[in-house]
């Protein structure tokens, strides 16, 4: 099989990443097999395998894909001298929070494959650590910059342990909206902000 006996490539491959997130969602890392794939997206095990060398490969890519594609409609983690703490936190988790609820990928399979154990670590999980840890050293570089140098110097933890602090609760927040409809967006930003607000608070006195 070569490139130009296959039918628009790119279309192909990304009805195989959407069909392979599809499954996964619904059936987990074991339900997922390269003949759903193939049923759900319409196309031979040949189109699969020209793009992917396996499925654990494949769910590597769907979470990198939709990392990718979320990170780009992300407003950008930049410091605002001279705007408080809150406010800035406020204005850039507004909007990273109403994005949770459309359940990106690489979220849903990323915890899937993280609370699984396998002898062999799945190419998807490493992966996503590698995106959370992406994420993390993102906020820790934003708090460092928009914290009082005073306060981190004294407490040069914090700007990591915010960072964390900030991961651990979206992530409550995302996996409390797939069990149950509890969804305001606005009152769990504020409650994020007050709490980053006291701890920042506390290490300043």
């Amino acid at each position: 099989m070569t490139r130009q006996t296959t039918e628009q490539p790119e279309s192909s491959r990304l009805r195989i990443l959407k069909a392979a997130a599809q499954i996964a969602a619904e059936r987990g890392y074991e339900g997922t097999t390269i003949s759903r794939i193939c049923e759900r997206s319409g196309l031979p095990v040949s189109s699969v395998y020209w793009f992917y060398k396996d499925k654990d490969d494949l769910l590597a890519e769907v979470v990198l894909h939709s990392f990718t594609e979320w990170l780009a409609d992300q407003p950008a983690w930049l410091s605002t001298p001279g705007v408080p703490l809150g406010e800035s936190l406020r204005a850039i988790l507004t909007r990273s929070v109403r994005s949770l609820p459309a359940a990106p990928e690489f979220l849903r399979i990323g915890h899937m494959l993280s609370m699984e154990r396998r002898e062999t670590e799945p190419a998807g999980r490493v992966l996503f650590l590698q995106v959370r840890e992406r994420v993390r050293a993102d906020l820790a570089r934003w708090f460092t910059e928009s914290l009082d140098p005073a306060v981190v110097s004294s407490h040069p933890d914090l700007p990591d342990h915010l960072a964390m602090l900030i991961i651990v609760l979206t992530d409550g927040l995302f996996l409390a909206d797939q069990m149950a409809d509890i969804w305001d967006p606005d009152v769990f930003v504020d409650i994020i902000v007050v709490i980053v607000e006291k701890a920042v608070a506390v290490a300043s006195s």
